[in-house]
């Protein structure tokens, strides 16, 4: 049999209102022998209905999902709701902390740690929480991400192509109602242990973003997450209000040709700006060699035709790092 979760949750999710509280995860340290992590949540309530999961800070150097939903969480109304919204605008509080993406404390990457264990380190304990108590209370589960520090990415929603059609459907038709100025339908380069992943394979409605990145917000894609994450609880019917639709252009990334990724270190020059064209064969990227004088740079091409939705972020790269994103146009 399973152990249980050693976090308590200071909210109850079956009352109706309004409940700021926190998920106390207790962790004995060197300042603290009797301390606790506690990450914020707030749950909103009012009657029978969907529940929406809603998560930022799942890597804690991304920003546009936190300044969303602590807003949200403060300013949703209950008498604008039928059934539950569910705010974890942190994740993975320790990351969120320090701003970097992976825990201080042990380093975990809270979106590889899945299913997690209630015996396991800090981040697979809170992973364990969310995939017993919370992901199964869950209709739709929202999870914001932009490009932390490393990445930067044109303003996009996203869901998966999934076996089962129905729900794949009703995931898109959520993208598309977050009316982001592009709209993706995305391939990981390795889904194991994600919370996509434990959200898909029981059964729920999933829906994430990549929004910015560069380990900063702007202006405009605050605006976006804002307004996107009341856009999906209107159309899934939990808030009252109309969808505030914006054009939204469709990206597809059919095969792992979409990513190139360096095989020297060195410093990148990009050769194409987010959100331009660029064609099969054409230089992306190249990467100088900064060790000494009088090297040519490593040229990176493009395997196909599309838009570059993504790109490496800041200046220096290493062999083996990500380098650019490209996606197909499917309008």
């Amino acid at each position: 049999m399973s152990r249980p979760s050693p976090i308590s949750p200071t909210v109850d999710f079956d009352r109706g209102g309004v409940q700021h509280g926190f998920l106390r995860l207790p962790y004995s340290r060197d300042d603290s022998a009797w301390g606790s992590v506690m990450l914020p949540i707030c749950v909103v309530k009012n009657g029978s209905g969907p529940t929406a999961l809603l998560t930022g800070g799942n890597h804690g150097d991304e920003y546009e999902g936190p300044l969303a939903l602590y807003e949200l969480a403060r300013t949703l109304d209950p008498k604008d709701v039928s059934g539950t919204v569910i705010i974890v605008p942190a994740m993975n509080y320790p990351a969120f902390r320090a701003g970097t993406r992976t825990s201080p404390i042990d380093k975990g990457n809270m979106n590889r740690s899945f299913p997690g264990r209630p015996d396991g380190t800090v981040t697979e304990k809170i992973a364990d929480y969310f995939q017993r108590e919370l992901l199964p209370r869950a209709d739709v589960v929202f999870d914001f991400h932009s490009g932390g520090r490393t990445l930067d990415f044109v303003p996009f929603c996203a869901a998966h192509i999934l076996p089962d059609k129905k729900q794949e459907a009703r995931a898109f038709a959520a993208v598309e109602a977050f009316s982001a100025p592009f709209s993706m339908k995305m391939l990981e380069i390795d889904a194991v242990g994600m919370y996509d992943t434990a959200a898909e394979e029981m059964g729920k409605v999933f829906v994430t973003t990549e929004l910015g990145g560069g380990g900063t917000s702007r202006a405009e894609t605050v605006r976006i997450a804002r307004r996107g994450i009341l856009n999906v609880l209107r159309h899934e019917g939990i808030v009252d209000g109309a969808v505030e639709k914006t054009r939204t252009s469709w990206l597809d990334m059919p095969s792992g040709d979409c990513f190139c990724f360096a095989e020297e270190d060195g410093m990148i020059e990009t050769m194409v700006d987010l959100g331009e064209p660029i064609e099969a064969g054409a230089v992306v990227a190249r990467i100088h060699s900064t060790g000494r004088t009088g090297q040519a740079p490593q040229e990176i091409r493009a395997k196909i035709s599309g838009l570059l939705t993504a790109r490496h972020f800041p200046g220096l790269v290493k062999a083996g790092d990500c380098v650019s994103v490209i996606a197909v146009v499917v309008e």
